[in-house]
């Protein structure tokens, strides 16, 4: 009985921790990942870093997107003030690039390998040089991920 209440409460913390963090994303931050989908997209972004196949930062991404390259951008959605990422979703469009928006820049950050927060991650396959040998690893996940986002977008519009 006592683990049943113990196991309730810790759940009860997880989901109040996940709405503490959603409850700061910006009014543009559409389309939002779910849970689900979120957790995928750090652990396909912790595997793309390792791989050295993710672009960094709004000038990297915009730089990228401006230059054609193809993949998933991940825009963090507690960017404060909305006009250093304003830009991104636009920019997406125009270039048929799928995004979608996680609610923490800290943990955006964090599946990025990187210390400090990060406000938008694009997870190119193959990198800049489209060495898929090492894109293996995490194809699958990233795949399905891209699935996922371009169909939210386009729900979107």
């Amino acid at each position: 009985m006592a683990k049943d209440k113990k196991e309730k409460k810790e759940k009860k913390a997880e989901s109040t921790a996940a709405t503490d963090i959603v409850r700061f994303a910006s009014p543009i931050a559409h389309p939002m990942a779910e849970d689900k989908l979120t957790k995928k997209i750090h652990k396909t972004i912790k595997k793309a870093s390792k791989a050295k196949h993710v672009r960094r930062g709004v000038k990297e991404v915009g730089k990228a997107l401006r230059k054609g390259e193809k993949g998933l951008v991940v825009i963090a959605g507690d960017i404060s003030p909305i006009d250093v990422i304003a830009h991104l979703p636009v920019l997406c469009e125009d270039s048929n690039v799928p995004y979608v928006f996680v609610p923490s820049k800290e943990q955006l950050g964090e599946s990025a390998s990187t210390k400090r927060p990060t406000s938008v991650t694009m997870v190119v396959l193959g990198g800049q040089k489209k060495d898929l040998t090492s894109a293996e690893e995490y194809k699958e996940m990233y795949d399905d991920c891209f699935a996922q986002a371009k169909k939210l977008v386009s729900d979107l519009l």
